[in-house]
């Protein structure tokens, strides 16, 4: 029942979040080039809101899950704090740096999307144990959703740069990096085998870090 109760605020910001980019899509339809790209950024970002919403309803209980408050702050603010970045003036780019923000978040948007269908019921928002997924792009990196999520994040912060932006984006990375720590606490005390893969596979760039 718990986990049941769990999934609806999630499920209800994804049918929110979801209705908000139709509305945009709706309104910048046009046959330009520019506002084309827009639109596939905006479609690429329902395509993955509607998988998260898909993966929550479909995914399993948890065969462990770790305890305490702060683990479940991080959670959160690591996946909405970044959100509140639309409430800075958005800027007039020239035409490359569009292309470079429009490319980043649709690069980001297309390996979220992989990484999701890849972890499948699995997934989850707070540090908890289904499945262990080694394969596909988790393969490469221990992180590979949060890697393509960051990918898509900076593609928006160009569009609202600033250096109170800059500042929130700084904070939701060191989240996003404790997070990360929680979620392996959980992994390694569920799977006796995630010792190895976590020392033979890199947290977000292999062969770097």
């Amino acid at each position: 029942m718990y986990d049941a109760l769990m999934r609806l605020p999630l499920l209800g910001w994804v049918l929110f979040a979801v209705t908000l980019q139709l509305a945009v899509v709706i309104q910048s339809f046009s046959t330009d080039a520019v506002y084309a790209i827009h639109i596939v950024m905006q479609l690429s970002t329902i395509v993955f809101m509607m998988l998260i919403a898909a993966a929550v309803i479909l995914r399993t209980r948890p065969s462990g899950k770790t305890g305490g408050l702060e683990p479940r702050i991080s959670a959160l603010l690591g996946t909405f704090l970044i959100y509140s970045i639309t409430a800075f003036p958005r800027r007039d780019l020239p035409l490359s740096l569009e292309a470079v923000s429009t490319s980043l978040t649709m690069i980001g948007n297309i390996g979220a999307i992989v990484a999701v269908l890849q972890l499948g019921r699995s997934f989850s928002i707070m540090a908890e144990s289904r499945e262990l997924v080694t394969s596909g792009s988790y393969r490469l990196v221990r992180h590979p959703l949060y890697l393509a999520e960051e990918i898509a994040t900076i593609g928006v912060f160009i569009q609202y740069a600033s250096v109170w932006s800059a500042l929130l984006l700084v904070v939701q990375f060191a989240v996003q990096l404790r997070r990360m720590h929680n979620e392996e606490l959980v992994l390694a005390g569920s799977f006796p085998e995630y010792d190895a893969y976590r020392r033979t596979t890199a947290r977000l760039i292999p062969r770097v870090y």
